[in-house]
């Protein structure tokens, strides 16, 4: 029987280590990481993104990328680590994955062990590592975000998303032991918004969740990014909003939301 993802890693994970996680695909995950980061940047952090959805990475599509070295090559001794870390648009560092990888839909002990490996080497290096996992609740995407120290959940105000990321919150909650994780809720389409739906949220884990536990779940709201038709001009321009159009209600959603993650 294999290891649960809940105890895969020894110790405690390092805290500059933030996993961007969803309930649901379709949410923007991939450009809230990527956009999150050059943020961060900004602020003068040294930050690195993993794409960690091993199977279905398209965090190169977004940054308008093409990867002679992947993951994968770091993973099958091809490459190393060192030559996988690539510059990105926005003044950050990324290491991406191969796509359509089907050994990667299952969490191999393998797979686990050189994730580990590769999280290892470069935590030292950098301010914060965004992990862009996978979305849903699948071992693989459970073993990634084990790795992390801190956990971002991306929704949406629709009601699919919110199901799916309640069920995200609880599975976190219940096999990892979480008891604090950040919300952002992006494609608001008013302002305080997020705050509705972290009040939601909250009101259902407080009835259903918090009472198996021993001590309470609590969801940060980190931040609110509001519908801007600049973001699907971005994505459509494989570049990152907060480069192309800073100014934008998107990109002062992202950089507010940055803000708040550096906060003590």
């Amino acid at each position: 029987m294999s290891e649960p993802a809940s105890e895969a890693r020894r110790g405690p994970a390092p805290a500059n280590i933030l996993a961007v996680t969803s309930g649901k695909g379709g949410v923007g995950k991939t450009f809230v990481s990527a956009n999150l980061a050059a943020a961060l940047a900004r602020a003068g952090r040294k930050v690195l993104v993993l794409d960690a959805d091993l199977g279905l990475a398209n965090l190169d599509v977004v940054l308008n990328l093409f990867p002679k070295i992947t993951l994968h090559d770091v993973f099958t001794g091809k490459a190393t680590l060192a030559d996988a870390i690539l510059p990105a648009p926005g003044g950050f560092s990324v290491l991406l994955a191969g796509s359509g990888m089907v050994e990667y839909s299952r969490m191999t002990a393998e797979v686990r062990d050189q994730l580990q490996k590769v999280i290892d080497e470069v935590t030292p290096k950098f301010d914060h590592v965004l992990l862009d996992t996978g979305a849903g609740i699948s071992d693989v995407v459970l073993y990634t975000v084990s790795l992390a120290g801190e956990v971002l959940v991306v929704a949406t105000p629709e009601p699919t998303s919110l199901t799916d990321a309640y069920a995200t919150i609880k599975v976190l909650a219940t096999t990892q032991g979480r008891r604090r994780m950040g919300l952002l809720v992006n494609q608001t389409r008013k302002p305080g918004e997020g705050r509705q739906v972290r009040q939601q949220l909250q009101q259902v884990v407080d009835r259903y969740v918090n009472p198996q536990l021993d001590s309470p779940v609590r969801l940060d709201l980190v931040g609110e990014v509001p519908v801007d038709p600049a973001v699907r001009d971005a994505v459509l321009r494989r570049q990152l909003v907060l480069e192309w159009l800073p100014g934008t209600p998107a990109s002062l959603g992202i950089v507010a939301a940055a803000a708040k993650l550096l906060q003590p």
